[in-house]
């Protein structure tokens, strides 16, 4: 009987999306980014829903086994976003299970100013110092050949993303890490799909992170993970995630870990109960099932997306190739096989017009543009309004007290992304229509300006 009720409801769900739904989508804007569902994820969710299991359960479970299959790793946690993953990534590293490998305040950590905040809010917030090194124009990643000279005896962790689904130099960046006994954490959250050499990104690191927001390769409307291969980075991370607890049993279930009440931990006695025992200083980032229900069945479609973002990508550089003259197409790297989050776009410094006015154009003409997010984030508020210490390059620690615009050319590529760099959208709900109206539309703009 009540899978009965449960199949009644499904079948009227599926009318309901095919009436609302299942349209083909018409765009007048169209956005850089967004996100493609199907039944198939409502079905998920409304299964969810029915089960009444509130937190993390059947289908978390089954999405983090699949999560980790597709990646070709041993360990995978969901978490509530990208930004969560990144700082539990981070987090994991500075505990006291690590012994002399563990961060602690004053070490520095190497990463990029152009970029998104959350990779570099860990960072600051566990009492660190990051390292600006400065990127590559075309593919918009760490430039590789630039950060040995930033390494310091305080250097203790690389931490970037790969930018919009490119990877960077990731044969350089382990090859440094070997050498100076650095961590790796590789913000994927942008590039999930893509590949290194025939090995998926975020795999290679020690660490790897992703996000599920609506705008991301798969979408939980909200939603990230956190991967590894290693067991006792897998367990510091789910303490970190579910409290800060030393037990591993999942929510709901007790004694999963044999240990409940065998052992004696802190200063606590003998027995006290594991569920209630804390290692480490931690939070409270897990999703929910309906969150999980939903990935589970993007999952299924994530390689059918990315064929689709390479295809809208592929199809923008062949129709816009010829426009070299002023505009910067991106650069793809050996063996780097890209995701493609979005087509970045730079205006040559002398083009006959500003990347203000083409976006400015461009939205006018109901075509969505994103920066690359923080442009230059040692010019953003969150930053020059607060008492942030920092390095660029091989530069002495520095405050934000002492910025400049001296200070600010030491990063010239960086500078010029954010003032000449911007991207479309390469999502899989477009079509050769939709991209060859952006296309287009940057042509007819060139072609005015010129």
């Amino acid at each position: 009987m009540e899978q009965e009720l449960r199949n009644k409801v499904k079948e009227a769900a599926k009318e309901y999306y095919k009436e609302v739904f299942g349209k083909k989508r018409e765009f007048d804007y169209i956005p850089p980014s967004g996100k493609l569902l199907g039944e198939e994820e409502l079905m998920n969710m409304i299964d969810a829903s029915l089960d009444m299991w509130l937190t993390a359960g059947r289908f978390n479970k089954e999405f983090e086994t699949k999560f980790a299959k597709y990646l070709g790793v041993k360990y995978a946690l969901s978490t509530n976003s990208g930004s969560s993953a990144n700082l539990l990534a981070f987090s994991a590293l500075t505990s006291h299970k690590l012994g002399d490998r563990r961060l602690k305040k004053g070490d520095e950590v190497i990463s990029v100013a152009a970029g998104f905040p959350t990779t570099i809010n860990p960072i600051i917030q566990q009492g660190m110092v990051p390292v600006f090194v400065d990127c590559e124009i075309g593919t918009y990643n760490i430039d590789a050949n630039k950060i040995e000279e930033a390494i310091t005896n305080k250097t203790k962790a690389i931490f970037l993303a790969h930018t919009l689904g490119n990877s960077y130099d990731l044969d350089k960046i382990m090859e440094l890490a070997e050498k100076y006994n650095l961590w790796v954490i590789e913000d994927s959250c942008d590039a999930l799909g893509g590949e290194y050499k025939g090995r998926k990104i975020g795999t290679i690191g020690h660490i790897g992170t992703f996000s599920f927001y609506p705008a991301h390769h798969l979408t939980m409307g909200e939603g990230g993970a956190v991967i590894t291969n290693d067991a006792q980075l897998y367990k510091i991370i789910m303490s970190f995630r579910d409290w800060g607890r030393d037990c591993c049993c999942p929510p709901g279930r007790d004694g999963v870990c044999g240990k409940r009440f065998s052992q004696q931990l802190g200063n606590l006695p003998y027995g006290y109960d594991h569920k209630y025992t804390y290692s480490h200083i931690g939070f409270n980032l897990k999703i929910t099932d309906w969150q999980a229900a939903l990935g589970c069945s993007q999952i299924d479609k994530l390689d059918g997306f990315l064929a689709i973002r390479r295809r809208n990508a592929k199809l923008l550089t062949e129709k816009l190739s010829d426009l070299s003259e002023y505009l910067i197409l991106p650069k793809i790297n050996d063996g780097v096989k890209p995701s493609w989050f979005g087509y970045l776009i730079s205006v040559k410094d002398n083009a006959p017009f500003t990347k203000q006015e083409m976006v400015e154009y461009l939205e006018n003409h109901k075509i969505g543009t994103r920066q690359l997010f923080a442009g230059n984030i040692l010019r953003q508020p969150m930053i020059v309004d607060n008492d942030v210490k920092f390095r660029i390059g091989a530069s002495d620690i520095l405050s934000s007290k002492d910025l400049n615009e001296d200070w600010y050319k030491k990063l010239p590529n960086t500078e010029f992304i954010m003032n000449n760099t911007f991207w479309v959208g390469t999502f899989p709900a477009l079509g050769e229509e939709e991209i060859t109206r952006i296309a287009n539309t940057i042509r007819e703009f060139v072609e005015g300006k010129v």
